[in-house]
């Protein structure tokens, strides 16, 4: 049976959805939804419909899962529970503190429904939650450690942007070498966000633009910049184009700990992405599989990767995982 797949939003999550789909065999993208004119929309593929998000719920019945790829600030937090009365649905959420709020939100719209939604998948939260989990309980005495990047963050670009005088931008985080260093050693630090990660801008200045006034805007921004050490480049538009156009990421979950009479160990995962929107669109879709799944078995209301067995998320049977993989 091919899974039914609707995505709400076109952004680079959504094109990234399309892609993902097009490696899956067992999927099609059904519909896209957005909330520009669609006549505007141009996808590469003609065959796929192009739909005013406001004419969702009348695509009930001919989508299995919705794949949501708007932003967590304003467009997950209302569209993920509203789409859920009609659909089977997947997010991206990633305002960790607001994660049990959003939770009970989606719950309650599914149970009402008699849908599944699956929330917060992605690479962190997602998949750097799974890892945390697996290795706390593995290693209850310990600690842990994510470092992101070294990476572009779309919201601290974003941030930058939005000073008077700049007309575009880019941020890297980048984890501090020695800071990495002491946790592989098992030295078990307690590290600041300072002491954790620098933040690298790349600015392209609007003609006339005060480049000091800039520089200083962005080093005292309170909760993105003003607790880093940071650094300001002033470049062209022409080398941001040229060096800066991709949006790359990763990042590494690791956790020290000790066994018995203090044998120590520690495991690490990392990520390095060459294209962030992209990489999360493949998990989302992954998880869209689980969700088509639990819908039948009619395991309805709000999940997170936690409650998900990880067979739920592959096109293989159980028969095949069990003799290619265990």
């Amino acid at each position: 049976m091919t899974i039914r797949i609707g995505i709400a939003g076109y952004g680079n999550l959504g094109r990234g959805v399309i892609a993902a789909i097009a490696q899956n065999p067992d999927m099609q993208a059904a519909a896209v939804f957005t909330r520009r004119n669609p006549a505007d929309l141009k996808l590469e593929d003609k065959n796929i419909p192009v739909v005013s998000l406001a004419e969702a719920a009348k695509w009930k019945g001919k989508i299995d899962v919705m794949i949501l790829c708007g932003g967590s600030a304003t467009d997950l937090p209302k569209q993920t529970p509203d789409l859920a009365q009609y659909f089977h649905v997947v997010d991206s959420f990633d305002t960790h503190a607001h994660i049990p709020q959003h939770y009970a939100e989606v719950d309650q719209s599914c149970r009402k429904a008699g849908t599944v939604g699956i929330i917060s998948v992605g690479w962190d939260p997602g998949l750097f939650s799974l890892n945390r989990l697996y290795a706390g309980a593995v290693l209850p005495q310990g600690k842990d450690y994510t470092f992101w990047g070294k990476g572009v963050s779309q919201g601290h670009s974003d941030a930058i942007r939005r000073i008077a005088g700049v007309k575009d931008a880019r941020q890297y985080t980048i984890p501090v070498p020695a800071a990495l260093e002491r946790v592989r050693a098992g030295e078990n630090p307690d590290l600041s966000v300072r002491q954790k990660h620098t933040r690298e801008c790349f600015v392209v200045l609007e003609p006339g633009a005060d480049a000091a006034r800039v520089e200083q805007e962005i080093k005292t921004m309170p909760n993105y910049f003003a607790d880093y050490d940071t650094t300001v480049h002033f470049i062209s538009e022409e080398e941001l184009r040229t060096n800066h156009a991709g949006i790359p990421h990763g990042g590494m979950v690791l956790r020290s700990g000790c066994t018995g009479k203090g044998n120590k160990h520690l495991i690490e995962y990392s990520l390095k992405l060459d294209s962030n929107p992209e990489f999360t669109s493949s998990v989302l879709v992954a998880y869209a599989r689980a969700a088509y799944r639990l819908a039948q078995e009619k395991a309805f209301g709000c999940k997170t990767v936690f409650d998900i067995s990880p067979a739920y998320l592959s096109p293989k049977s159980g028969e095949e995982l069990r003799a290619e993989l265990l």
